[in-house]
Parts: structure tokens; sequence; C-alpha cells
């Protein structure tokens, strides 16, 4: 521990879906009479994932090996036919059934560049599993279109860079600019195999398109809490695909897509149960822009743009902290998803373990 921070008394663990940042508050304790001298508190980061806190010391590496899995089930019923009358209906019944599951092993690196600057490496590793049955009554009951895929490779590698913009002095919060670029190295859905009809044979493993992300984090320390937010714009950057599919027995080739760009909020509180421990409640929300998929048809000619949806993506945050000694800590978060196209559950355990390199 550096010398600034004798006068430790309080930590805050703070742990959400965007990583766990730890908050050292300081007393300072003067002889009556003696107007206190003004000083920086400087927060001190053990563990700080995908948008950013308050950086690691100066000459500080973190190592952080995290495991994660997240569940999703799709229970849907859809009618296609005429309605008669409110309770008589000519048509097809389908049924759909769908579960989703996505283990990812990571090894993130962060390493304090300078007191304010700090550069981070994410390396996953990401084993996906979907099984999809399909009930259609009104061919047979009893009769289910079962489709299991699988995959697992290596996922988009991420590099990032934190900077803090100011000192937090005079009771006021730290923030925090950020700078996050995603690869393509895993297997993107244009990467994966597929049958001569187009089915894909097998899930991706990453998004197939590069990404950035500048966003702002926020800290506000006001012991036992630490109040947080952030604020960020993904960039997907439009791709020439230039690949030949086939769907509902048409050839198609498809040219240029343009996935959504998303808007990136989430905010909460951690409050510290003791020196040891603390916990946290927030909450996230992701609102992600239509995809733009533009494709010519190989049998009439005709050149198509077709938009997905937009997408919103808000969960609930729950996280705990414990810090097992100076170097090491031990982070458990869970992510309850509260929109329809958020994932059910997210479960992410962190052990991030720091040294000093030079």
């Amino acid at each position: 521990m550096t010398p600034h921070k004798k006068n430790l008394v309080h930590t805050v663990g703070l742990l959400s879906l965007f990583g766990s940042v730890s908050i050292l508050a300081q007393e300072n304790i003067q002889p009556v009479g003696q107007e206190p001298e003004q000083q920086e508190v400087q927060p001190d980061v053990q563990a700080m994932a995908e948008y950013g806190g308050v950086l690691t010391p100066k000459g500080r590496l973190v190592l952080e090996p995290e495991f994660q899995y997240s569940h999703e089930s799709i229970n849907r019923m859809t009618f296609e036919g005429v309605e008669v009358l409110s309770t008589l209906l000519i048509g097809v019944f389908t049924a759909q059934d769908v579960d989703r599951d996505n283990y990812t092993a990571s090894l993130t690196g962060r390493l304090g560049f300078t007191d304010r600057l700090e550069l981070e490496m994410k390396v996953p590793y990401v084993y996906r599993d979907e099984s999809n049955r399909v009930t259609v009554s009104e061919v047979d009951p009893d009769f289910t279109l079962d489709r299991e895929l699988s995959n697992d490779a290596l996922g988009d590698i991420e590099l990032a860079a934190h900077y803090q913009i100011n000192r937090g002095l005079d009771g006021m919060p730290y923030f925090i600019g950020n700078l996050r670029y995603k690869s393509t190295t895993g297997e993107g859905p244009f990467d994966i195999s597929r049958s001569s009809a187009g089915t894909p044979q097998e899930l991706s493993t990453g998004t197939g398109f590069h990404s950035v992300e500048p966003s702002i984090t926020m800290l506000l320390p006001s012991a036992p809490a630490v109040y947080f937010a952030n604020l960020g714009y993904v960039f997907h950057l439009e791709d020439n695909v230039n690949q030949q599919v086939t769907q509902d027995n048409e050839d198609l080739f498809i040219r240029d897509v343009d996935p959504g760009d998303a808007v990136r909020l989430s905010f909460g509180m951690a409050y510290s149960i003791n020196p040891k421990t603390s916990f946290t409640l927030g909450y996230k929300n992701d609102f992600i822009g239509k995809t733009k998929t533009e494709y010519v048809n190989n049998t009439t000619g005709s050149r198509t743009e077709v938009n997905s949806q937009t997408l919103n993506v808000g969960s609930l945050l729950l996280g705990w902290s414990y810090q097992m000694n100076p170097d090491v800590s031990v982070n458990l978060g869970l992510e309850l998803g509260i929109t329809e196209d958020a994932p059910d559950t997210t479960l992410t355990l962190r052990m991030p373990i720091g040294m000093d390199v030079f």
C-alpha cells in the first residue's frame, strides 16, 4: 500500500455487472484548532471489468480470472389462422421452447501505466449450448422437432484504456473516461457452418463485427456507501460480408451488414458491511438499435434491405465482495433480467489478484 493511504479506516467493495471497485476512504486526525490539510482521497481498484472505475495505482498489475454463466429460456405460443369467435380459432398452433446456456472463462489483465492511466486486456473462451423444441399440435400433438446446437472457441478479445479525469477533491465525484475496443477473434454468425438449407449447424462465439465503446464513469464515495453510474455508446462498425447463404430454398448473397449501435446506462450503490465485506445493488439497461442487412436474391436478381427490431435489455444487479487480503479478493455478481430481451440470469465469479511490477 502506498504511503498516502496510511490513514485507511474503511473499504467499500463495489461489485456490479461492470466490475468490482474498492474505494479507500480516509479519516484525517488533526490537532484541535488546526485546519485540516486538504488531501486527495485516492481510491484503490481491486477489480474493474467492462466499464471502468478509479484507476489501478502506477506500477500495479491486476490479473483477474473470471467465470460467467448465463441462462435464457423462451416459451412462445403462436397461432396462424382465422378467429371466427373468441372461442373458435381455425388454424395452426405452434409451441416453441428454447433454452440457451452460455459459459465463459476469461482472464483480464489491468496495468496502472501512470497514476491516471490504466490499460486493460481481456481474453475470453466461450462455450454455448442451445436446445430448441417446436410442437405443431394440428399436425400431431405428440410430434416434436428437437434441435441441439453447441460450440466452444475463443471469444472476442477486448482492449481498453481508462483515464481518471479529476482528483475528487472537496466532495466532488470521480470521473473516469473509458475507451473499449472489441475484436472479431471469436466465430461470428457468418463464420459458423450451415447445412445446404442454410440452417446453422453450430453457434457463434463472437459478434463477428468490430466495435468501439467510449463511456464515462462516475464514482461518489459517501461512507459507508459508494454511488456509481456509467453512460456509454457502442459503435458497431459496418462490414461488407459478401457471403452466400440459403434461406427458405432461396439463394441469397449477403452484402453489407450494419449492426445496431447501443446506448448503455447503469447506476447503483455499494454498501460496506465491514472493512472486508460489501454488497451492491444496481441496474443496467442497454438500448440496441436496428441491424440493417442488404442482400441480393440470386434467383430474381432483386436487392433488398431488411431491418431487425430494436432491443431493450434491462437487468437488476446484485453483488457481493470479500477482501481476503490486500492483494486478493473474491467477487460474486448476479444479474436478473427484467425485460423480455434480457437473459433470465447471469452469474459471475471473479478473483482479482494484484501485484507490484514496477
